[in-house]
């Protein structure tokens, strides 16, 4: 659907108006690159699935756009994309692979902003982003888990929005 345009307000919310047809495949037979999936949960403090949630996965003008999934009501997101090569960062530096997420939920006035990583990826070490994290246990809820799957590789990388294992969210 072209044309689509990011996040501008956030709510009311009407959870059957908050995907499209196909926003969360990010790929057309054409595209070029290591075909991945992105699974996961938004869960809450107390570890149960928000239902209501929606990630969005911003433009990137190699693919259809940006993506959006809204979860399921056990909390599931996925989106259907290609694994990223590294960008370049602030001071000539350059990031690890990674990909770009918003979240919107009930009961945030904001959009969250967080970042998926992959566990096997030996660049994590140089990320300039990543060593901004002192903590190795905050560290690691940016790192999405690899495993085969029935449509081959998946990633895993469940959102905690607080609590034990919070996901480390950025300002923007």
């Amino acid at each position: 659907m072209p044309g689509q345009t990011p996040f501008q307000t956030i709510g009311p919310f009407f959870h059957d108006g908050l995907g499209w047809e196909a926003g969360e495949d990010l790929v057309r037979p054409e595209t070029r690159g290591e075909r991945i999936a992105i699974r996961g949960q938004v869960l809450d403090g107390d570890g149960k699935p928000v239902p209501d949630a929606l990630i969005e996965k911003p433009l990137d003008p190699a693919f259809i756009g940006f993506g959006r999934s809204p979860t399921r009501a056990d909390g599931a997101f996925r989106f259907a994309t290609i694994r990223p090569g590294r960008v370049p960062g602030r001071g000539n530096t350059l990031q690890a692979p990674h990909i770009n997420l918003g979240l919107f939920s009930r009961g945030l006035l904001r959009r969250l902003v967080t970042r998926i990583y992959f566990e096997d990826c030996p660049e994590n070490s140089e990320d300039p982003v990543l060593a901004l994290i002192p903590d190795p246990t905050r560290r690691a809820t940016l790192l999405a888990r690899r495993s085969a799957g029935a449509d081959g590789v998946v990633y895993r990388f469940d959102i905690r929005l607080q609590g034990e294992g919070e996901t480390v969210f950025f300002d923007c």
